[in-house]
């Protein structure tokens, strides 16, 4: 069984909360059933999911507290990673840049995000961005 290592870019995580129809929510309600997907964080990574969650509950229909609960099971389940700024800037986007060092740190092969466009170098570190659906195609969930 192919174990796949995986950083969710927060537009994953984002619309994971938004809705519960599509391929995110699923992804994310498969993370820790699974022993064929391992998700990987750093600090700063799970602070950006809060800030943006926290900033958009409303929206989403959620309490500060649920965008709590969520984060702490990720937490829980998460391989974390301690994350040491040595080439920065790879990506136009900081935000991008951080996803892609969990990657890099973890040992990571795959980013899941819908902004494949914003990736672009990561290939240099070996690792390849997709969307969830693809992911959630590779592992027979689709």
């Amino acid at each position: 069984m192919a174990v796949h290592d995986v950083v969710l870019d927060t537009n994953v995580w984002f619309a994971a909360l938004w809705s519960r129809a599509g391929a995110s929510f699923r992804l994310l309600s498969l993370l820790g059933t699974r022993e064929d997907i391992r998700i990987h964080l750093s600090v700063p990574l799970v602070l950006e999911y809060e800030q943006v969650a926290k900033r958009e509950a409303g929206e989403l229909g959620l309490e500060a507290d649920d965008i709590d609960d969520v984060l702490d099971y990720l937490c829980r389940i998460a391989v974390r990673h301690e994350i040491y700024y040595l080439w920065r800037p790879v990506l136009r986007d900081p935000k991008d840049d951080m996803v892609l060092e969990v990657a890099v740190a973890g040992g990571c092969k795959t980013i899941v995000s819908y902004n494949k466009r914003h990736f672009e170098g990561a290939s240099k570190f070996g690792v390849e961005v997709i969307t969830a659906r693809e992911l959630l195609e590779r592992i027979g969930e689709l």
